[in-house]
């Protein structure tokens, strides 16, 4: 049976960009820039609904489980580039946080064509992760209905694992396969039907908050700064310096110092100074305060 896909909110034209084909470069600026200028208001909308996304992440982790994201196309792009972003931010395993795209890692730099279609696929790959009922499954697609994800998500299911639906269309198939849907609704797109625009915008938005979030409950945050940030290079390095100073009020000398002392772990550097501990006492305070600054300090002047 032929699918309309005229009837999704991806798929429908957008009146007020009819003209762009023959505007200036200026004006189809500003057509894309007031459609842009939506998305941040469609995800307020939905703010609940993330939220239920973050505790479930955030329950994940502390049970040892895992965030996988997993998409087709643009989706998926979207997810693996969120979950790579993790380690070098927050110092987390390469497998605390995943992104399965349909296809394969190939597929992140050229489409692969039909993988998409075969709901078996995401299956397939989700087992070859080992999933298990202690992780959170995203199923990210823009239209809603993509096979892959919706085969993914039932199968994570099915094992007892949490999973959330996240797309731009109300009613989306895949919201029937999770525990929790997202529904962001940015309405039609410039171009009609791509969802790498607004669609891809908003999912990009929605999974920084998402991991974001879910970090900043898991201690790797002081105030606003990213202080488990993981130091591979002479730029991370000078941030991770600028980080202990802002927060310990220490010369730069003496951050620099404490932060090599400190095997470049900036927590236990923090932890050190302020607590003014060996990097083994500081350590057992961080593990004793699961990872939390504030707490390790508090608990070392109590």
């Amino acid at each position: 049976m032929e699918e309309n896909l005229e009837l999704l909110t991806t798929e429908s034209r957008n009146q007020l960009s009819i003209t762009i084909d023959t505007a200036s470069p200026l004006d189809i600026l500003r057509i894309m820039n007031d459609q842009d200028q939506l998305v941040a208001l469609a995800v307020k909308e939905v703010l609940p609904e993330i939220e239920a996304a973050v505790q479930f992440a955030f329950e994940s982790f502390q049970k040892g489980g895992r965030l996988i994201y997993v998409g087709a196309g643009t989706s998926g792009r979207l997810g693996v580039l969120d979950a790579v972003e993790c380690p070098p931010t927050f110092s987390t395993d390469p497998e605390m946080v995943q992104g399965i795209i349909a296809g394969g890692e190939g597929a992140f730099l050229k489409a692969v064509e039909g993988a998409e279609d075969q709901p078996e696929f995401g299956v397939a790959d989700l087992k070859e992760v080992g999933l298990t009922e202690n992780d959170t499954v995203i199923g990210i697609a823009a239209s809603g209905r993509t096979p892959y994800v919706i085969g993914a998500l039932r199968y994570a299911r099915s094992i007892g694992a949490k999973t959330v639906a996240l797309s731009c269309n109300k009613d989306a198939a895949i919201s029937k396969e999770a525990d929790q849907s997202i529904e962001v609704i940015v309405g039609p797109e410039v171009l009609t039907g791509s969802t790498r625009l607004k669609a891809g915008t908003a999912h990009k938005m929605i999974l920084n908050m998402i991991s974001t979030s879910s970090m900043i409950l898991l201690g790797k945050a002081y105030e606003n700064l990213m202080v488990d940030v993981h130091v591979s290079n002479e730029k991370l390095k000078e941030r991770a310096i600028g980080i202990i100073r802002k927060i310990t009020g220490v010369s730069y000398e003496i951050a620099a110092e404490t932060l090599e002392k400190a095997d470049l772990q900036v927590k236990t550097a923090i932890v050190m100074i302020k607590a003014e501990t060996t990097k083994q006492e500081a350590e057992q305070l961080l593990t004793k305060a699961n990872g939390y600054v504030k707490k390790a300090i508090q608990n070392e002047e109590e």
